[in-house]
């Protein structure tokens, strides 16, 4: 799965530059049974599996031999993921982010390895492998030079005060819409002005939303 989002685009090129690694670590490579079991009935009774303890710790020493970066659950009640958060987490060493999948993760994990929980949202997948994909490469964008142009940052939506303005681009009509007059004015002033106040009113509208 990381393979096919990672092996091209953004991430992909920082890659191949030499700006960031991204590796993933297949936990029954730390299992010592003939089966490879990752996981086990939860104590108590209840549906489902848990991951054991036992391979994410062994997995989590491994990397951190090379990755003294901290550890990360990927959780519907974590810490929710913002552009903040992922500015903090790209000043990093690096990042050891655990997956968890069925019920979960045995809760010894989240307290024996300090993991910090970071959610992406309030809602139940199938894994943590998406949710970590999308924690990537909101931080990768943030390393020095992983952008073609720096200045992408500068206007990016959350990076600055206010939630992004609308973009727009040619024609300048298309099935009887046209582009805001100031946009082809050639007025920078009166361009800046109008881009502040429209991510103002998208900013209010996302106040409203949430």
């Amino acid at each position: 799965m990381f393979g096919a989002v990672f092996g091209a685009g953004v991430v992909g090129r920082a890659a191949e530059r030499g700006l960031l690694e991204v590796h993933a670590h297949d936990l029954r490579d730390f299992t010592h049974d003939r089966h490879r079991r990752v996981d086990d009935a939860p104590f108590g009774g209840g549906a489902g599996m848990v991951l054991k303890p036992g391979p994410i710790f062994e997995a989590v020493d491994q990397v951190r031999c090379h990755n003294p970066g901290p550890v990360i659950l990927m959780e519907p009640w974590g810490e929710p993921l913002s552009q903040t958060l992922a500015a903090e987490l790209a000043a990093e060493p690096g990042l050891v982010i655990v997956c968890g999948r069925y019920e979960g993760v045995d809760d010894r994990v989240r307290l024996g390895l300090e993991a910090r929980e970071i959610s992406i949202g309030e809602y139940v997948l199938s894994g943590a492998e998406l949710p970590a994909m999308i924690l990537i490469d909101a931080v990768a964008r943030l390393i020095p030079g992983v952008l073609g142009d720096p200045g992408s940052l500068d206007q990016d939506s959350f990076t600055a005060d206010f939630g992004g303005y609308p973009q727009f681009t040619r024609p300048a009509e298309f099935r009887g819409m046209k582009v805001p007059e100031v946009l082809l004015s050639g007025d920078h002033r009166r361009i800046r002005e109008w881009r502040r106040l429209a991510a103002r009113r998208r900013a209010g509208q996302m106040e409203r939303k949430t």
